[in-house]
């Protein structure tokens, strides 16, 4: 059920991952899959574009969009939604800026690092300072430090992005863990933006993922902001949702003006409502898949760069590997000169951060394979 994109298909169709590299450049970077549309999203927007459908959406919450997600999320994470909860946006990073934009104090906001490169100027963007939540890149084990939540709140940040399943960290974090959030959070008075994009992509032998919003005591101070578009590869089709529960919030955000809230695509839309209603097939093979690879990956990393260090991917498509061991400051240059594979470096998701890549496993086996003999000829000079 997952077809593989020739190079020549995946350079026409991902212009920014692979149109961007060198022909002799592996691409393993960007957070694009390298698989084809699943079926109904390709016949929905086939359909939409005979119809000619590109002028404004509707700007409406709930709608046919709401009620999509609403059965989404219920089926694949038992979560209870009112389709009047969803709001569009045009992508996952627009709505997480509009939601802090419009909902938070003017005070910090708190992002764990490493975390995702484009929202790390987001705070900026809307007039607040950013502090670090920073993970001890030795820790055994990736998880939000409480006292340090605690003691950032407690200095005056008045918002934590909460991104969770996390990338590029690959945790899907526990009810115990979100509960021990969310009382930092309440006892603080302090608000919380959750983004969720990568929620149904938790791998097989993982925890399921529960939002955020799935807590008691979180719709009055949380929102979620979530997408088809990591799932289902339709992320130039620009249409995300912002999920707010508490009447109060959602009208604030309903009120605000039009230019906070960028215009989301009409073909984005349908691809969601597609993606949404007729996609749980597809995507149970999709898990599937992205479960091999990474299985495949961690047997390649112990035959190839048996010193490399990766916790368990628990969720995403997107290894987080600690690469200190082989000596370079920026592994993903090294591996680019030497090894013509292209990875993620680690300081465009930590300042600073040295001898860490993030990979991208959504590909198929072989890609995978000649990705981290790549790697490691590039690293160790191994053939």
């Amino acid at each position: 059920m997952i077809r593989d994109l020739t190079d020549d298909e995946a350079r026409r169709a991902l212009p920014l991952k692979w149109g961007t590299m060198p022909p002799d450049v592996l691409p393993a970077w960007v957070a694009e899959t390298d698989y084809a549309w699943a079926p109904p999203v390709r016949e929905a927007i086939t359909a939409a574009v005979g119809a000619g459908l590109t002028g404004y959406p509707t700007f409406e919450s709930g709608g046919e969009l709401g009620k999509a997600y609403a059965g989404f999320a219920q089926r694949q994470f038992g979560q209870e939604i009112d389709p009047a909860w969803v709001i569009p946006s045009v992508d996952v990073t627009a709505g997480v800026r509009f939601a802090l934009d419009v909902l938070s104090e003017p005070g910090p906001m708190v992002m764990p690092l490493p975390g995702y490169p484009p929202q790390l100027g987001i705070a900026e963007v809307t007039g607040r300072e950013r502090v670090d939540l920073v993970l001890d890149a030795d820790a055994e084990h990736a998880e939000i430090d409480l006292d340090g939540l605690d003691r950032l709140l407690a200095a005056g940040a008045r918002t934590l992005l909460l991104t969770q399943p996390h990338n590029p960290w690959g945790r899907v974090f526990t009810r115990a863990e979100l509960e021990g959030i969310r009382d930092v959070v309440r006892r603080r008075g302090a608000r919380v933006v959750a983004d969720e994009i990568h929620a149904p992509l938790v791998l097989d032998g993982s925890p399921p993922h529960l939002s955020y919003l799935s807590l008691e005591d979180t719709h009055d101070h949380a929102v979620a902001v979530v997408a088809a578009s990591k799932a289902f590869n339709v992320q130039g089709l620009r249409c995300a949702q912002v999920i707010a529960p508490d009447p109060a919030t959602r009208q604030r955000l309903l009120d605000a003006p039009m230019a906070r809230n960028d215009s989301w695509s009409p073909l984005g839309e349908v691809a969601a409502i597609a993606a949404y209603t007729h996609g749980d097939e597809w995507l149970t093979a999709l898990r599937s898949r992205l479960s091999s690879q990474r299985d495949l990956l961690v047997r390649l990393l112990a035959e190839h760069l048996p010193d490399a260090r990766m916790r368990p991917l628990e969720a995403t498509y997107l290894a987080w590997i600690d690469l200190r061991a082989y000596g370079h400051d920026d592994p993903a240059a090294v591996a680019l000169e030497r090894g013509r594979v292209q990875v993620s470096p680690g300081h465009d998701y930590q300042p600073g951060l040295a001898g860490h890549v993030r990979l991208n496993i959504a590909t198929s086996p072989e890609r995978l394979e000649e990705i981290v003999r790549r790697l490691a000829r590039g690293l160790t000079g191994a053939r």
